[in-house]
């Protein structure tokens, strides 16, 4: 339904559409300047229940637009500043297959991606697609890496998700049974769209979602010159791995627009977000599930260790998320002000709401832009720290505010 009405839109407008079909969002990216476009739209629900359908667009080099570009967008809907073509001057539609095999043979020919290695260790891996586009091209990409073998479970694309599609721990218990059952050497888990990565370890663990870019990283640093690149709100272990092969991690502001922008600016190899999206410059900016499986197929070849003894190679740190809801009209910025006021000595950063950083701890405030609430964000080494310094911050938070205890 919606595929009709937005290519009935544009052949309105009088645009040429190319319909890729059943295409993931990186495959996406990496067809519109492929294919000369001026834009892209990708019709998903990402990774929300499927009820939740819209469009992502595209600029010319296909990387998501700006929030300066979405209000012009906006603005030129609400305004009615469009025009319908007479019938003589319809656009019109035209279907391209193609694109996904393309994608995949983008991934085999870096010299990243080690086949060989791949093929070699015999791998037997289960996928969990939540029976959406990843369902067809994951198992595809594991075949033409030289997988062993391939076992599916919510692999077919029909839309129908059979659990909440996040690729967070609660919602992959199918897949770390299937792991545990398969004797699989571990899991992989992507979002509907497939920009975000979920791995599970071969004893039915999980590596962690924050961990996908971590393991990348690691990879790519050791081949590539320059820095990495995270969001605010990802773990401190980006910063030890790129510390271990001489770099630096920076940080941007949440949202994977802003990763790009940061990426571009410092010329970084690889970057992404701790929800499982990494991005491979070389490749395109944007998120991509596929070349992250084919990078940590590969480390994991290469490193002769199991996927748990990988994770284990890597420092522990835990992510405490909680949130503080206020009144309507209270002054939320001020709230977010008088917390810096009072952490001015600690080291902190307000690109993105306030970060504050202690010795091996850090604190992440960030306002919603809808409703009155404060996002708290704590990593530390475990999780029961992370906890405490979260209901801490929650504390002082309150006290700032002035809400009775």
């Amino acid at each position: 339904m919606m595929r009709d009405l937005v290519v009935g839109t544009l052949v309105g407008c009088g645009f040429e559409v190319i319909d890729l079909g059943l295409a993931t969002t990186p495959t996406v990216e990496l067809a519109v300047p492929g294919e000369q476009a001026d834009g892209g739209i990708i019709l998903t629900a990402s990774h929300n229940p499927k009820q939740w359908n819209a469009l992502k667009l595209l600029n010319e080099s296909g990387e998501f637009i700006s929030a300066e570009d979405g209000a012009e967008v906006l603005h030129t809907a609400e305004a009615d500043h469009f025009d319908f073509v007479p019938v003589d001057e319809l656009g019109r539609v035209k279907e391209m297959s193609g694109w996904t095999r393309k994608h995949i043979d983008a991934i085999l020919a870096l010299d990243l991606v080690d086949t060989a290695a791949i093929k070699n260790a015999r791998f037997r891996v289960v996928v969990d697609a939540v029976n959406s586009v990843g369902g067809t091209v994951v198992p595809a990409l594991l075949t033409a890496l030289g997988v062993f073998e391939v076992v599916e479970i919510h692999c077919t694309p029909n839309g129908q998700f059979p659990h909440n599609p996040e690729p967070l721990p609660e919602h992959l218990t199918d897949l770390t049974a299937a792991v545990v059952k398969h004797k699989a050497h571990l899991g992989i888990a992507v979002d509907p769209d497939v920009d975000r990565l979920a791995l599970v370890n071969e004893d039915g663990t999980l590596f962690g979602e924050e961990y996908t870019l971590v393991a990348c990283a690691d990879h790519v640093l050791a081949h590539r010159p320059g820095d990495t690149v995270s969001n605010l709100s990802s773990t401190r272990a980006l910063n030890d791995i790129a510390e271990r092969h001489g770099r630096k991690r920076h940080a941007s502001a949440v949202g994977e627009v802003n990763v790009v922008k940061l990426m571009k600016e410092v010329n970084a190899p690889i970057g992404g977000e701790g929800n499982g999206g990494v991005i491979l410059s070389e490749l395109h900016y944007g998120r991509d599930a596929l070349v992250g499986i084919a990078i940590f197929l590969t480390l994991l070849a290469k490193s002769g260790k199991t996927c748990s003894e990988l994770r284990h190679s890597y420092p522990d740190y835990f992510i405490s998320k909680n949130k503080i809801e206020l009144k309507a009209e209270m002054d939320v910025q001020a709230i977010v002000d008088g917390m810096q006021e009072k952490y001015q000595a600690q080291p902190h950063s307000t690109v993105d709401g306030l970060r504050i950083e202690f010795e091996n701890t850090w604190v992440h405030l960030r306002k919603s832009n809808t409703e009155p609430i404060i996002r708290v964000y704590a990593e530390a080494p475990t999780m029961d720290q992370a906890d405490k310094l979260a209901h801490r911050i929650l504390s002082e938070l309150a006290v700032v505010a002035g809400i009775p205890a």
